[in-house]
This record gives structure tokens, C-alpha cells and sequence, in this order.
């Protein structure tokens, strides 16, 4: 493997095209400000570099990128790629991540608006995240102890699965399908409207009007803190352990245990879904 170190590029398509290159303690950067340093690259290792420059990383594969910092001016560093590895770096460019498959993310700080658009095969573990449409239209997702925060987040995913995640959200899990979120905390207004198979399972759930428009939604052994207006028109099994504000025209063959519900609106005639009122303890009506 070739290796690069200590040096300072800023031309336009800098090492394009390379291959197998180990490039270390370098800059990306300078008066030329050119663009797209790595396009068409493969076998590229970076460890401990400076991006303060446009489209790094364009077209490559078989790339891993190590302990580095992808600067606010390094916009849209990662498109069109595949079999990527990014450990312990900084993603702090709008629309870092697009259009690539098979990632994988640990220890990593994103700051990155549009972040993980048309992504499939990702892992992400031990990450944070401030986003606004994070992770939209992605699939084949596994992230594993994730703190996010922003709006519009996994909107339109498929096929994912997240455990002991934070997230602070609005509007999250839009059209979302087949997805499982495990011993996390969701916080944020509307959440999860227009979704089809997912489950909630050990969950807390906090904010107005969460999981209306849904199909096959089941709430496994969750609370659910300061919900309005839930389950607008949704078909859900649901076992709760805290109670709810209020439940609204839960849709028929629906069944929803709770220990307390301080209002059941029913004013539509499709709104007859099961409501079983436990004070004793919510059992789980999908178990």
C-alpha cells in the first residue's frame, strides 16, 4: 500500500483515481480550493486528516476513514459509494452521506442537515447526530446506542432495527417500514404517522400526537409521557404502563392495554379498536 503523510492538498481532483493508498496526518485545504480530492478511488485507509474542502469522496469503495475531521465546508463528502468504515470522526458538512451502501459508523459526531439520504446496508454504533432529514428513504439499517436530535428524521426508511437509542425528534418514522425500535427513548410531536410494521418495544415515548395513520403497530411494555390524541386512526395492538393523556379513534380490531387513559374520544365510525382500561398493570395485548 502506498502511503501519503504530512502533506497539504488543495488542487481540484488531488489524488483522484487512486488506489490502495494509505493517506495519514494530512490537510485538505488551500487557496486552490479544489474539489473532489478521492473520485473514483478504491482501497483508500485515512487516518487523522483535515477535509475543508467540496466531494472527497465521490464514486469510491472499499474505503475507511479513521479519527479525521470533515470540516462545515466540507459539503457532501460521501456520495455514490460503497463498503465504507468510519470510525472515530467528525461529519460536520451538510449532506454528508448519499446514495452509498454498505456503511458502517462507530464513535462518530455527525452535525450534518440531510444526512444519510438513499443509504442502504448502515451500522452505526456509539454515534450522535444533529440532523434534519436524517437517514430519509434509507433502508437495511442496525444502529445500536445512537443519540440524535433534529426534525424529519428516518422518514420513509425499511427494514431497520435500533436498540438503546435516544432520540429528540419531530415528525420522526414517517411512512416508515418494518422497523423495531428496542429499549430507546423517542421524544418529539407526531411521531411515526403513515408507518406500517413497526414496533415499539421497552420504550418511552413522549410528546403530542404519536402513531396516527398506522398499520401493524404494536407498543410492547412501553410509557408513554404527555401523548395527546394518540393513535388517531391507527391499527395497533398496544401494551402501555403509564397513562395517556388521551386516545383518538383507535380503528377497529385494534386493542390497546393501558392502566389509564384520561380521555377515549370516539367521534368517527370507524373508531371502535379495543381500549382496556388495567389499573392493576398494562399487560402486553401483542404478546
Amino acid at each position: 500500500m502506498k502511503r501519503i503523510q504530512n502533506q497539504t492538498f488543495d488542487q481540484e481532483r488531488a489524488l483522484y483515481g487512486s488506489r490502495d493508498v494509505l493517506v495519514k496526518d494530512c490537510v485538505f485545504d488551500g487557496p486552490a480550493d479544489g474539489e473532489s480530492a478521492f473520485k473514483e478511488s478504491a482501497g483508500i485507509e485515512v487516518q487523522n486528516c483535515l477535509f475543508n474542502l467540496r466531494y472527497p469522496f465521490w464514486h469510491d469503495r472499499d474505503l475507511v476513514i479513521r479519527n479525521s475531521e470533515l470540516t462545515q465546508q466540507c459539503r457532501a463528502a460521501l456520495w455514490y459509494s460503497r463498503h465504507i468504515t468510519l470510525e472515530g470522526t467528525r461529519l460536520h458538512g451538510i449532506k454528508a452521506l448519499r446514495e452509498c451502501a454498505d456503511v458502517t459508523m462507530r464513535d462518530c459526531d455527525v452535525v450534518s442537515p440531510e444526512f444519510g439520504w438513499f443509504v442502504r446496508n448502515v451500522k452505526m454504533e456509539n454515534c450522535s447526530a444533529e440532523s434534519e432529514y436524517f437517514m430519509m428513504r434509507s433502508s437495511n439499517l442496525t444502529f445500536r446506542n445512537v443519540r440524535m436530535k433534529g426534525k424529519y428524521s428516518f422518514q420513509y426508511i425499511e427494514n431497520a432495527v435500533f436498540e438503546n437509542c435516544t432520540f429528540d425528534t419531530k415528525d420522526a418514522f414517517w411512512h416508515a417500514k418494518n422497523v423495531v425500535v428496542k429499549d430507546s427513548v423517542v421524544k418529539g410531536e407526531y411521531l411515526a404517522w403513515y408507518c406500517e410494521n413497526v414496533t415499539f418495544e421497552n420504550c418511552r415515548i413522549m410528546g403530542t400526537q404519536p402513531l396516527c395513520y398506522c398499520k401493524g403497530l404494536k407498543l410492547i411494555n412501553c410509557e408513554m409521557i404527555d401523548c395527546d390524541l394518540a393513535f388517531e386512526r391507527s391499527e395497533v395492538h398496544a401494551g402501555i404502563t403509564t397513562p395517556v393523556i388521551s386516545i383518538k379513534n383507535p380503528l377497529a380490531g385494534s386493542e390497546i392495554v393501558v392502566p389509564e387513559a384520561g380521555r377515549i374520544i370516539r367521534d368517527i365510525d370507524e373508531g371502535t379498536g379495543a381500549v382496556q382500561i388495567r389499573p392493576e398493570k398494562a399487560a402486553c395485548a401483542c404478546a
